[in-house]
């Protein structure tokens, strides 16, 4: 019952997201911030992550279809799948989850407890408006952006990684990635993707914005933001590519 009563007021937390929204000055402000809060700091990680992903990928490949028989451009197929796929949108979201979903739990969390954004109401701000909807949209625009990126980086990280090990050639990589090219993967990813920003933002901040406490309730709700919100993506990636896929 306890988890219906949470559902509910996730849902009722959203519609109060999208009334009486502030000011277009204040908003492009604000909004400008979340991006870099939000996107341009992990920006760094992703790309750092994606790049040896990409050469793990490319390197187990390579080992295991070791074969005169299996053609080495498989090797470049199975990185552009994978990289475009599931670690792009999915591992990717799953990471800022854990970055980004701690730190808008944490700082909502602190603004509760602190009672700033009780203050807020008294001067008759729509506070879940003014917190969270810069960050939802923040999200939503940037994180496909950051999600092409780690495509882009894990597929030359597949790349660099033959070229260092001498376990397959640029030619046969490059056939690879250009056998059996599909649009359409590119778009079912941002779809994910996007999704997934919308989870990431709001999850984390319906943890934040209901704590109760002190400092260690913060903690915890950051925790358990972190938690549910990867959760959640797992089983949306699941019925996601059901649907989209299947």
């Amino acid at each position: 019952m306890n988890y219906l009563e949470h559902i509910g007021k996730y849902f009722m937390m959203l519609r109060e997201v999208f009334k009486r929204p502030q000011k277009w000055k204040i908003f492009r402000e604000t909004l400008f911030r979340e991006i870099e809060d939000l996107g341009l700091k992990s920006l760094g990680i992703i790309m750092f992550i994606s790049f040896f992903i990409g050469g793990v990928v490319a390197i187990q490949t390579a080992l295991n279809v070791d074969s005169p028989f299996i053609p080495k451009y498989l090797i470049g197929f199975a990185t552009k799948r994978t990289m475009i796929l599931e670690f792009g949108p999915t591992f990717t979201s799953i990471i800022l989850a854990g970055k980004v979903g701690s730190y808008i739990a944490s700082s909502m969390g602190t603004m509760r407890v602190t009672e700033q954004i009780d203050a807020l109401e008294v001067m008759g701000i729509n506070s879940l408006s003014y917190l969270v909807l810069p960050k939802l949209i923040a999200t939503l625009l940037f994180y496909p952006f950051l999600v092409l990126i780690a495509m882009l980086l894990g597929i030359i990280g597949g790349w660099v990684a033959g070229n260092l090990t001498g376990l397959f050639y640029t030619v046969d990589y490059i056939n690879g990635i250009q056998l059996d090219f599909n649009p359409y993967y590119i778009k079912y990813a941002l779809i994910k993707t996007v999704i997934f920003a919308f989870v990431i933002a709001t999850i984390p901040a319906y943890h934040g914005y209901y704590v109760k406490g002190g400092s260690l309730e913060v903690g915890r709700a950051s925790t358990q933001a972190v938690v549910w919100t990867s959760v959640v993506i797992i089983l949306l990636n699941y019925f996601l590519t059901q649907m989209l896929l299947g």
